[in-house]
């Protein structure tokens, strides 16, 4: 049995910097993360002590309807990013470079970093891909701007694969993962999102590289893990994946808090005396 004599906690760390989730993989604990896209529900999350926050393009689902991440624009990510960013105190915020402005194009991916940083107030960017967009993340490292690689299942490369399914089951795709986790590793990434890959192999990358491993729907042999808000909270009803836990459901609270809103307006019982001046 493996045991941690040292326990690294981040709970009274004032400001969560990459540095301290480097130590923080290095001393054993998990690294919390969540998403968030305004400012009422980052001071939430704040508050409650969540070590990242990850400003999604999710955004594109959750916030505007979109059947894709695909549609979001630099624009939007940066509104949403700056209203996360006023509300933080504690957290890392991360922000997603929305597709279409790094892919193939070095100066334009370091042109819009360097705007997300700027306008918006957050502390790093996230990225998909591997080695096809390394042109891109040296540029943008080379301007002191921190990176989050993402590999596995890369949403923004859905009309590519044309499904969500596991991604690196077979040989040839698992072995360039490896590959191109390395290469994000040695290019300066000071973390990498693993998305909805085998647990086995998640855990073995984990083992491979010394930057700290976030895993969504791969298993929980990495460092730490990340959810998007709406559907832990169960907001969003229709996404139901395995890796998911439901940790309330609000979708059903809320409507149940409107239809007695309704009902009291209807029947004239609201606002009653004490709620009239």
């Amino acid at each position: 049995m493996k045991i941690i004599t040292i326990m690294y906690s981040s709970k009274d760390i004032p400001k969560i910097t990459t540095h301290v989730l480097q130590e923080m993989k290095l001393k054993g604990e998990k690294i919390a993360m969540l998403t968030a896209y305004d400012y009422s529900m980052a001071q939430i999350l704040d508050e409650a002590g969540i070590d990242v926050i990850l400003v999604g393009d999710s955004a594109s689902n959750v916030m505007a309807g979109h059947k894709t991440t695909l549609p979001i624009t630099l624009n939007e990510m940066i509104y949403h990013a700056s209203s996360v960013a006023r509300a933080v105190k504690r957290s890392l915020v991360v922000v997603d470079m929305p597709f279409g402005t790094y892919q193939g194009n070095s100066k334009e991916a370091l042109s819009s970093a360097i705007r997300i940083m700027k306008e918006s107030g957050a502390n790093a960017i996230k990225m998909e891909g591997g080695e096809e967009i390394v042109e891109s993340v040296d540029r943008i490292l080379s301007a002191g701007i921190p990176i989050l690689g993402h590999l596995g299942l890369t949403p923004q490369s859905i009309n590519k694969f044309g499904t969500y399914v596991v991604r690196a089951t077979d040989d040839k795709e698992a072995e360039k993962l490896r590959r191109d986790a390395k290469i994000l590793e040695q290019a300066g990434c000071f973390g990498i999102v693993l998305e909805k890959i085998p647990a086995h192999l998640a855990a073995e990358v984990t083992q491979s590289v010394r930057i700290p491993i976030i895993g969504i729907g791969a298993g929980n042999q990495v460092d730490g893990q990340v959810l998007v808000l709406h559907d832990m909270l169960g907001i969003n009803q229709k996404f139901s994946p395995r890796f998911l836990r439901r940790y309330h459901n609000l979708h059903d609270e809320i409507k149940t808090a409107v239809f007695s809103y309704i009902s009291d307006v209807k029947t004239a019982d609201f606002p009653n005396e004490r709620e009239q001046y």
